[in-house]
């Protein structure tokens, strides 16, 4: 796979009449806290205490069929905790519009036709530029502008993309919230199509080992395609010897209705809604994706984090801090019970091809 320099690929942008122009680079305050690295026109690397812990890879580069390939919509890594690689899945493998934490739908109704802009067949989503860039002590975020256009570039939604994140003590790896605010600018749009192929998901990396994969519920005998509107489901999975989870939370504003898709071997996991957006209006949804090394956090942090995510968001406001310490929490106070539920284990099937990334760093482990 080519793998463009970051000089190459601002020249083509430039040459498009592409708009980049992104807020300036946060440093680290004082003393530690997180700060933003950006590698203009290719990556925003988010870090804490120096280390790197997320990178949102806006790149858009329609020069070859194969870079618009690897480029066609934004999405966020998450990093392992030497920041060394990331541990969610980016171009190529098994299925390759799956990457790291994203959004799309595969059926996107807009003026009598309907676009695929989950696989990706029916057009591209585009960074436009930063709106925002905060980074601070404890917190950090940062706004995407991104256009989600036909095939011709003619922009049928207008996405504001917010991520927040939040500093918390170890196991955990990233506490980060996903905020989209969806606009319809040139008339009525409907999100539509299944839990399979739509919403708000995460996507491991390529390389989990999949018979380790593993699901969890907050409640048992849970029936994904009759329970609606669950406040959580989690995922469990092996990389590289490795145990990670992440615990992805629904808000109570989000559209009821929600289903969520999780049960794929390869990790796949998200929630799916269908929606009607009229013209000159908007929809914002809201998730908090908690990644942490090792097995699942006690069912009591889980009901912190359910009940913090639900609450209105003040000024300088963040997550309550619950119990850190070990990679594993002590075995009585681990999940058990009624309180989840947890899927089969699954087959694994051949092995996929691994792909490299386009911005420094993110090479999949071998």
């Amino acid at each position: 796979m080519r793998l463009a320099t970051c000089l190459t690929l601002c020249a083509a942008l430039a040459a498009l009449g592409a708009s980049l122009a992104p807020a300036a680079a946060a440093p680290a305050p004082a003393g530690g806290g997180f700060s933003f690295d950006d590698k203009t026109g290719e990556c925003l690397d988010v870090k804490l205490d120096g280390r790197l812990v997320a990178r949102y890879m806006y790149a858009y580069d329609p020069s070859t069929a194969e870079s618009k390939n690897e480029t066609y919509k934004p999405y966020l890594h998450v990093f392992a905790a030497d920041g060394k690689a990331p541990i969610t899945k980016g171009v190529g493998g098994q299925f390759t519009h799956h990457r790291g934490i994203f959004i799309g739908w595969q059926k996107i109704k807009f003026d009598g036709k309907t676009y695929n802009l989950w696989e990706m067949a029916g057009g591209t989503l585009v960074h436009q530029k930063f709106l925002d860039q905060t980074a601070g002590p404890d917190k950090a975020s940062f706004t995407s502008l991104v256009n989600w256009n036909d095939k011709e570039g003619k922009t049928i939604i207008e996405e504001e993309r917010t991520q927040v994140f939040y500093k918390r003590p170890a196991p955990t790896l990233v506490l980060v919230d996903f905020v989209s605010k969806l606009k319809a600018p040139r008339g009525d749009v409907t999100l539509d199509g299944d839990p399979e192929h739509g919403g708000v998901q995460y996507r491991p990396h390529d390389a989990v080992e999949k018979t380790m994969t593993k699901y969890f519920f907050p409640k048992e005998n849970v029936d994904l395609k009759k329970d609606f509107d669950l406040p959580w489901v989690s995922l469990s999975y092996t990389l590289s010897a490795k145990r990670y989870t992440v615990i992805d939370f629904n808000h109570p504003d989000n559209p009821k209705g929600t289903v969520y898709s999780a049960y794929r071997d390869y990790g796949r996991f998200g929630a799916f809604f269908k929606k009607d957006i009229k013209s000159g209006e908007a929809l914002t949804v809201k998730y908090r994706f908690w990644v942490l090394s090792g097995e699942m956090p006690a069912i009591q942090d889980i009901d912190t984090q359910v009940e913090d995510f639900a609450k209105p968001a003040k000024p300088g406001a963040r997550p309550r801090w619950v119990r850190g310490g070990s990679p594993e929490p002590p075995r009585h106070s681990r999940p058990r019970g009624a309180d989840y539920a947890r899927t089969r284990r699954v087959r694994r099937p051949a092995a996929h091809e691994l792909m490299n990334h386009r911005c420094p760093m993110t090479k999949d482990p071998q």
